[in-house]
């Protein structure tokens, strides 16, 4: 599908097409930041301009109007101006506007941990799948869900602000086999702190 932008300026997010527009969602999203670290997304008060279609799916696909963003480097750059605000909701986030995203559940997904250390000293690291790498600790924390009525719990870990990675599968179960039992209660050390298995 063709695409036309508008003559003499700059397309606003809210009024992108399908291939062109997510381009220029693209163009405005690399305006803030120079690669696909995260932005100083806290420090901007763009307008809102709507719902355009974009949403992350449970297993942290990224979507555009039902049709999947395939290419790793755009979703990184999408995720690097990311923002949930204080009402719940998640947005894209450029300086010149604010646009909804979508979002299951989290924005990211844990996929690998890596365990440094031992006993009170002992780090966890956590791999999103858009490989940034987090330590949990007092800045990233982990908590856990009660999910119902099954009872399991669902590990999420803060990444930035207040996006967090849920832990696939795999990592909440490398997860478990590290963690300790204290006092008949399990949980694991990991940035000075203990972090108990717990909802």
């Amino acid at each position: 599908m063709t695409h036309e932008s508008k003559p003499g300026g700059r397309e606003p997010l809210a009024h992108a097409g399908d291939g062109g527009g997510l381009e220029a969602i693209a163009r405005a999203a690399a305006s803030g930041t120079r690669n696909s670290e995260a932005a100083p997304v806290h420090l901007w008060n763009p307008p809102y301009c709507g719902d355009i279609g974009l949403a992350i799916t449970a297993d942290g696909s990224w979507m555009y109007r039902g049709s999947a963003i395939t290419r790793k480097p755009l979703v990184a750059l999408f995720a690097s101006v990311l923002r949930k605000d204080a009402d719940g909701r998640t947005y894209l986030v450029t300086p010149a506007e604010k646009v909804d995203v979508a979002v299951a559940d989290a924005p990211f997904i844990g996929v690998e941990l890596r365990i440094e250390g031992a006993g009170e000293r002992a780090h966890v690291g956590v791999r999103t799948n858009l490989d940034t790498w987090v330590t949990i600790d007092a800045a990233h924390p982990i908590r856990f869900m009660v999910q119902e009525p099954a009872g399991g719990l669902k590990p999420y870990v803060l990444i930035r602000g207040r996006l967090e990675a849920l832990l696939s599968r795999a990592a909440y179960l490398a997860l478990v086999d590290h963690a300790m039992d204290s006092g008949g209660e399990p949980g694991f050390w990991s940035g000075g702190e203990w972090w108990p298995l717990r909802g």
